[in-house]
């Protein structure tokens, strides 16, 4: 079975995210959407509320599973037998940054990192510009899954 993990904050989850996990269900088995809790982060979501938003956008897919954790998310992948970790490519920044992450999480356990390209219409979104535009009582209606718009 081809498992593959797909980590983040998901503070909030973003149209972005979206992309990749939808083309990502074609790709494995099974595909754990894991949401990170980082202590030194301070978060716009609660991670009840982060859960519940990718569990509800997701309610129909079966081959999805929704799980948080902490620490290194190479043993996170050996602890649920996942041997692929999936992540998405927005621009040329992002791939130097997670290059460096892959390289590092290949040494540390034998887990292959899968690049995704965000879809050229969806790849100026991040959470970071989402938490913006809603700290500042902007329209995000089209930067996030229905799920996300019905809480604010």
């Amino acid at each position: 079975m081809n498992k593959a993990v797909f980590p983040g904050s998901f503070d909030p989850i973003t149209l972005g995210h979206l992309d990749i996990i939808e083309r990502g269900i074609d790709l494995f088995d099974e595909l754990i959407i894991a949401i990170g809790i980082n202590s030194n982060k301070k978060y716009m979501f609660s991670l009840e509320e982060r859960i519940q938003f990718v569990k509800e956008t997701f309610k129909d897919q079966p081959k999805i599973k929704v799980l948080s954790y902490q620490g290194l998310t190479v043993n996170f992948c050996k602890a649920q037998n996942a041997n692929f970790i999936l992540r998405g490519l927005r621009n040329p920044a992002d791939f130097e940054f997670e290059k460096a992450i892959a390289h590092t999480n290949r040494k540390l356990a034998e887990i292959e990192t899968v690049f995704l390209l965000t879809s050229s219409g969806k790849s100026y979104i991040s959470s970071s510009i989402v938490r913006d535009v809603i700290r500042n009582n902007g329209d995000f209606t089209g930067l996030v899954p229905h799920t996300v718009r019905l809480k604010k």
